[in-house]
């Protein structure tokens, strides 16, 4: 099952209008991209963020869980399922620590 259109509009709603984002169809789902550097995505079963490794723990305590595709965790990233998704609240602060992180970041 692919990815939710209705989660990457909403996800879309979130970003707002930011110069130099990005959308990229990658690992089975729909990644966003801050110049180049992936900021957030939809994925069949939820969505990831990349807060970075400075901002986990704090998305973490706000509801996220470690990001681990392959059964391995991925340092920086954090996951939500669905239901998660619907709090706009959590998605809000995922975004914001996800933007902050990418904006910090050399251009690709």
């Amino acid at each position: 099952m692919p990815y939710s259109e209705h989660m990457a509009e909403t996800m879309r709603a979130d970003l707002g209008v930011e110069p130099g984002l990005a959308e990229k169809k990658m690992f089975g789902g729909l990644c966003f991209l801050l110049h180049g550097n992936m900021v957030c995505g939809v994925m069949r079963d939820g969505a990831m963020y990349r807060t970075g490794k400075d901002r986990e723990d704090e998305a973490i305590v706000a509801g996220a869980r470690p990001l681990a595709f392959t059964g391995r965790k991925m340092g920086g990233m954090v996951e939500i399922d669905t239901g998660a998704f619907e709090d706009a609240a959590l998605r809000a602060t995922l975004t914001e620590f996800s933007l902050a992180n990418a904006a910090s970041l050399p251009p690709k």
